[in-house]
């Protein structure tokens, strides 16, 4: 920006916003038309939008992009899909390149190439304007992506945002219970019911509803903090009473060596209290869920547990793991 000016509200603004301002904004603050024009022809600003620009010629970035809509359609914010991935970041598993804004219903405007525009009644009541940018409420979009995402994509999306503090199960679930519409409104319950319950990971879920529930085991304990020999540890689920314990691993493989040197660690220290550990992956519990749960029968039988396993339809494979594992079936 020119040394003349006193930019420190405009510096402020794109520090804020990612280095995004709006043409209105920068005459808010003291700029004439001859200072943008200026700007754009030194290079110090690159247009995006008509009336929005950036502080870079390089292509922006997703959040910029997003600063973008939002400004050029202003006032509008974040919807849909674009609400979360500003939620989750690199946790959103559903990122596309399209930039999802909405607009009061009453309203009409041209839909800019790489953007869709969403014409929504009681706007105002249903976007968190103080967010950055501003976007549809976090629960609003929870909530709403499981009327369109896979089971999969539903559990990892409300996981994650559990996980990092964006939303918490309960308030989820209470939002779930009041609001006058809402799709698949009992299996959002059971899964959010599943989380405030202690299952904190998309893998969690998936193994407390396909392989522990849906086979009859028995319930363990979950996100257990226990003393392991001198150290304290936590354990995905925990089977006191037979002294068996699941860890469930999410990751397609370790951050680095020293979260897998972590995990050996944790392994020996439970051992030490005579607790075996069985560590489970996407594949035992999603891929292949009912082998699974025969040989954890097998597994918990070993030490004690006088059920039966069940399976869980009429094409369930428990039966065929049945004969490997020994754990009889009902």
């Amino acid at each position: 920006m020119a040394a003349t000016l006193d930019d420190q509200a405009i510096e402020q603004t794109l520090r804020l916003q990612r280095g995004v301002i709006a043409r209105r904004q920068l005459l808010e603050r003291g700029a004439t038309d001859n200072d943008v024009r200026r700007w754009v022809r030194r290079r110090d600003l690159a247009r995006v939008l008509p009336g929005v620009f950036v502080d870079h010629t390089g292509p922006p970035s997703w959040s910029q992009r997003a600063w973008a809509g939002v400004l050029h359609c202003w006032p509008a914010a974040l919807w849909g899909d674009s609400a979360m991935q500003a939620l989750l970041g690199h946790r959103w598993r559903r990122a596309t390149g399209i930039v999802h804004v909405a607009v009061d219903d009453a309203r009409t405007l041209v839909q800019p190439e790489g953007y869709r525009i969403h014409r929504v009644a009681h706007l105002g009541r249903r976007v968190r304007w103080r967010a950055r940018p501003p976007r549809m409420e976090a629960e609003d979009a929870l909530v709403a992506l499981t009327a369109s995402a896979t089971t999969g994509e539903a559990i990892a999306a409300l996981a994650d945002a559990c996980q990092s503090g964006v939303a918490s199960a309960a308030v989820l679930l209470s939002h779930v219970q009041r609001a006058p519409y809402v799709s698949k409104r009992s299996w959002l319950t059971a899964v959010l019911s599943d989380m405030a319950g202690g299952s904190n990971s998309s893998l969690e879920l998936a193994y407390v509803r396909g392989v522990e529930r849906a086979h009859g085991l028995p319930t363990a304990e979950r996100q257990v903090r226990d003393r392991a020999g001198t150290r304290w540890v936590r354990r995905d689920a925990l089977y006191r009473t037979y002294r068996l314990c699941v860890e469930l691993d999410g990751r397609h493989f370790h951050d680095h060596a020293r979260a897998r040197d972590a995990d050996l660690d944790r392994d020996l220290a439970t051992a030490l209290d005579r607790i075996r550990t069985i560590r489970l992956g996407w594949g035992q519990v999603v891929d292949r869920p009912c082998r699974t749960a025969a040989y954890l029968a097998a597994l918990l039988r070993q030490e004690g547990w006088s059920g039966r396993l069940r399976r869980c339809s009429p094409a369930c494979s428990s039966r065929e793991a049945v004969r490997v594992a020994g754990a009889p079936e009902r």
